[in-house]
């Protein structure tokens, strides 16, 4: 290039000022206006209060480098016509690209809060942003723009290049990130919102972001110059997969809005799919995690729950019977069992008075008479099997001092004497 860049210039005049006794005077404004908005930063954090949501948080992270900004501009107006203010221009850039990584990387820990990756990313992000400022303060990006124009290839009937992709990659993430961020800001607030049913929150947290990410894409692509029809082959591709390889996911997916628009499982439901049973903590578009008491978690895909017969025990009603069967002797004074059985039920703090505990003969057995307590919860979630065996012990006790016999099964085996072969 004949002419040398305003960048390059810049660098140049910076050199040159090294040897300007004024120069001490730059690195003094410069260390001022950085010292300042340091204690700006940290004012501003410490007059944040936890729950303020992510706009604040937002701002902490990004008061230091645009407040730095700001007053190294204040520092280039006023003394530009004093004294060569060359180091505050070129720090003006450096403080831009620190604002834009930390932006980047705050909205990405606000849209993947539970990623652990983003440590690096974080410095693969700064990376690439000091890079190309590296190149442009150098007058390199040009030259490396031109090599990438040079790569060109076709995409349907679309002419493609090597810079465009890239320039298209940057935006797409760009503006996708930032859609994730506005639905990660629609999600707590819609999640506060308890008038609303937790499902419709859960599909409106959804159609949120599915939603943004779509027109953040389209968008993103518009902006860059790609015409949609270039991705026709792609998404006619996209639907033969679906038809074949990726049903099972599209069944999912659908399956996991019907459950959460129906409303015929939600979120601390107790639920048995089969063999498998436990409380509802997860609906996701793919499957619903239910977790046992005793801590196992079974992940059961949403198409399953839509295909199959599912046991909600609390889908209109928390009431739950429970029941325990035990064995008295045939000489027991059945009316005081049963009185016993009742009280020690109806003595647990869990257990309902209405409806009452009520006891059953329900067999004449070999060695016993089977008397069945049944009694009603109303907190299935806090577990059964523990309630059952409190019961069961009060029973026990009560039964051992009241001199109530629960037997075992008993043989009576006679033997016949045979003559021993000689």
């Amino acid at each position: 290039m004949s002419e040398k860049s305003q960048a390059l210039r810049l660098i140049n005049d910076l050199v040159a000022d090294f040897r300007d006794p004024g120069f001490v005077w730059q690195v003094v404004a410069l260390v001022v206006c950085l010292g300042l908005a340091a204690l700006i930063a940290h004012w501003w954090r410490g007059q944040r209060t936890e729950g303020e949501g992510r706009l604040s948080d937002a701002s902490a992270r990004l008061a230091f480098p645009l407040t730095g900004m700001l007053l190294t501009g204040i520092a280039i107006a006023t003394l530009g016509s004093l004294i060569h203010v060359n180091l505050l221009k070129l720090a003006m850039p450096l403080l831009g690209s620190m604002a834009l990584v930390r932006g980047v990387i705050f909205v990405l820990r606000q849209a993947f809060p539970r990623a652990t990756w983003l440590t690096a990313w974080e410095r693969i992000i700064a990376a690439i942003v000091w890079g190309w400022l590296a190149l442009y303060i150098t007058d390199l990006a040009p030259y490396v723009i031109d090599a990438l124009e040079s790569v060109q290839f076709h995409i349907g009937k679309q002419h493609v290049d090597l810079w465009t992709v890239l320039r298209g990659i940057a935006t797409v993430f760009l503006t996708v990130v930032f859609a994730l961020w506005i639905a990660g800001v629609i999600e707590a607030r819609l999640m506060r919102v308890h008038t609303l049913d937790a499902n419709l929150r859960i599909v409106g947290v959804r159609v949120a972001k599915a939603g943004l990410t779509v027109i953040a894409i389209l968008t993103s692509l518009a902006l860059v110059g790609i015409d949609m029809t270039a991705l026709s082959v792609f998404t006619g591709a996209l639907g033969v997969g679906l038809g074949f390889g990726l049903q099972k996911i599209a069944s999912n997916y659908v399956s996991g809005f019907i459950i959460l628009l129906d409303r015929s499982i939600s979120i601390g439901n107790i639920v048995q799919v089969g063999t498998d049973s436990g409380e509802v903590t997860q609906i996701t578009t793919r499957y619903t995690v239910l977790k046992h008491p005793g801590g196992t978690e079974y992940i059961v895909p949403n198409e399953t729950l839509i295909g199959t017969t599912v046991q909600n025990q609390t889908y209109s009603d928390t009431q739950l019977r429970l029941t325990t069967t035990i064995g008295v002797a045939y000489d027991t004074d059945l009316d005081l069992a049963c009185r016993l059985m009742i009280d020690a039920a109806v003595d647990h703090p869990r257990v309902l008075a209405s409806p009452a505990p009520r006891v059953f003969l329900t067999q004449f057995a070999d060695s016993c008479i089977n008397l069945e307590l049944g009694f009603w919860i109303d907190d299935p979630e806090e577990g059964k099997g523990n309630i059952v065996s409190d019961v069961n012990f009060a029973i026990w006790r009560v039964f051992k001092e009241k001199g109530i016999v629960i037997p075992f099964p008993q043989r009576d085996v006679h033997i016949r004497n045979q003559k021993v072969a000689a």
